[in-house]
């Protein structure tokens, strides 16, 4: 079974609210999904994100693909871990 942890969009219409999953690539995008691992609100401003860091490293070890926004996403949460 291939993985990805991709956004999965939440929310009314123009004020959307993502949720980041860990999902099968075939499933559809607001389908099911196997763990929620975090959130994303576009429209709030400063940290707009919340991600469990370690189940992201859990699913990337077990082969777990994450897309291009999810990986921008967990590129700042961990510039901010850093950080702090």
């Amino acid at each position: 079974m291939a993985v990805a942890i991709r956004l999965r969009r939440e929310g009314a219409r123009n004020s959307p609210y993502y949720k980041i999953v860990v999902t099968d690539k075939r499933s559809p995008r607001d389908g099911k999904f196997i763990e929620i691992i975090g959130n994303y609100d576009p429209k709030k401003a400063g940290m707009n994100y919340k991600v469990d860091l370690a189940r992201i490293d859990h699913w990337v070890k077990n082969g777990a693909q994450m897309s291009d926004t999810v990986r921008s996403i967990v590129k700042k949460a961990r510039g901010t871990v850093a950080a702090a």
